[in-house]
């Protein structure tokens, strides 16, 4: 990194830290993505769920763009154990079968390490495993191990498990008045708001928090190419500049 003009890395928040306030990197950390369900929306939240499995279970729950984080001001718990009902019971299957939905930790550490990290979380009051009737989440093998979906359940954005991401599908649904929402959501790389309030639709695009505004019912992991999650490579890494070809005249023969 230090030998280089720019360099651009993608890491942990810890790795993020490392670099911070250096002009020469760029450094992307977990993406923190989220749903906010708005009052106006929220008592048909029931509408919205398959948004929301799709927004947290694909891929595994192993991309930035995967959502850790659903908030709402009501329906909290309601929310939670739908979501909780619909992912909790996926289990572990054979790579080459095409059901499969769950990746593998192919160091064993890491999957060991953050199912302690997650059970820290659960330590805290207010805090509640919605997927505690499905067994359990740590699944040891030879050669790996793999961590089952979860869906917590916070009482408020002051719980700690309010700001995490696992690699792994795992949601937080967190109980907050709307208008607290988008000052206490932190960064968020896809932030869905769903909503047809006008202010909140202006609020979301002003706020500075969040790197993709989706307001509608758009999966946070779905992404439209022409419009990078991440920014374009060359913004940072190269430097654009106007380039124009003209022919030559071709002499006249002496």
């Amino acid at each position: 990194m230090t030998k280089t003009a720019r360099s651009m890395i993608f890491g942990s928040a810890q790795t993020v830290a490392q670099h911070a306030g250096n002009p020469k990197v760029q450094a992307h950390g977990p993406g923190w993505s989220k749903i906010l369900i708005a009052d106006d929306i929220v008592d048909d939240w029931e509408l919205y769920l398959d948004m929301m499995v799709e927004s947290v279970l694909s891929n595994s729950g192993r991309s930035c763009i995967n959502c850790s984080g659903i908030w709402a001001s009501r329906h909290t718990r309601e929310i939670a154990q739908a979501i909780a009902e619909r992912i909790g019971p996926v289990d572990v299957l054979p790579p080459t079968d095409d059901n499969a939905q769950l990746a593998a930790f192919t160091v064993k550490a890491m999957a060991t390490g953050t199912h302690a990290m997650v059970e820290q979380d659960l330590a805290e009051a207010g805090v509640t495993d919605m997927t505690a009737q499905y067994g359990d989440k740590l699944i040891e093998r030879e050669h790996c191990a793999y961590l089952r979906p979860m869906v917590l359940h916070a009482d408020s954005p002051d719980r700690a498990v309010a700001m995490k991401e696992y690699m792994f599908p795992f949601v937080s649904v967190v109980e907050c008045p709307q208008a607290d929402m988008l000052r206490r959501i932190g960064p968020t790389l896809v932030g869905t708001v769903l909503t047809r309030d006008q202010s909140l639709i202006a609020q979301a695009g002003a706020c500075v928090d969040i790197d993709r505004v989706n307001i509608g019912p758009i999966p946070t992991n779905r992404l439209n190419w022409l419009q990078p999650h991440e920014g374009n490579i060359i913004d940072f890494l190269f430097r654009s500049r106007a380039y124009q070809v003209a022919d030559l005249p071709v002499p006249a023969a002496s």
